[in-house]
């Protein structure tokens, strides 16, 4: 196999400079690129190919995810890895869905890493012990229908709104399909995420699959 060119994204400087010197002592890659958001992510991989692109999925938007399908939609022989916190089955799926070939956390160790590198540049799928454990753990203790609904602490308006972002509507989309001001529209959206103790648009969607108003 050539010399691996790899893409590297995500929005911690210090967390790609630490993989990039972790990465740039094998003998196995020639460059390591590094981008701060999706945004850099689409830009670099339309005009320079890459063997791997490696995403985390929560770094602003577009989400890793959002980007995964992007890009395999530009180019479906892209070879996507999703390095990321968010271990929940949700999110593995909707990953695998958008086209990425291999999801690992990023508490894996180095030889882990490198697996998972080298099976996504090849184009096979590979996704980490404890990825396949959480989606186990779905397919055997599903959430009942009566414990995803119950409990949600918004009011109708809110809920309107929240499946809205979920399903990737902007805030002008957002005003217009409920006659509303796009002004109204984000002071509901940054009131959802201070009620619900949220940070960005992906804790949103998280909160909106985990109580069922999406699928």
């Amino acid at each position: 196999m050539e010399k691996l060119k790899i893409l590297l994204a995500d929005d911690h400087k210090i967390f790609r400079e630490g993989i990039k010197s972790l990465l740039s002592k094998e003998k196995g890659i020639d460059s390591i690129v590094e981008a701060s958001n999706g945004k850099e992510v689409l830009s670099l991989s339309s005009t320079n190919h890459f063997d791997v692109i490696i995403l985390d999925i929560d770094m602003g938007i577009p989400n890793g995810i959002e980007v995964t399908e992007k890009l395999t939609q530009a180019n479906p022989n892209s070879n996507i890895l999703i390095l990321s916190m968010l271990g929940l089955p949700e999110f593995i799926m909707q990953a695998f869905e958008a086209g990425a070939n291999g999801y690992i956390l990023k508490n894996a160790g180095k030889d882990e890493f490198l697996t998972a590198i080298k099976c996504v540049a090849k184009g096979d799928s590979y996704f980490s012990k404890e990825v396949s454990i959480s989606l186990m753990k779905q397919i055997q203790n599903p959430f009942s229908e009566k414990t995803k609904k119950s409990n949600i602490p918004l009011s109708k308006r809110e809920v309107e709104i929240l499946k809205l972002i979920s399903q990737e509507y902007s805030n002008q989309e957002i005003a217009a399909k409920l006659f509303i001001s796009t002004r109204t529209v984000d002071t509901h959206r940054r009131n959802l995420l201070e009620k619900l103790g949220i940070k960005n648009n992906v804790g949103l969607v998280k909160y909106a699959i985990s109580k069922g108003l999406i699928d």
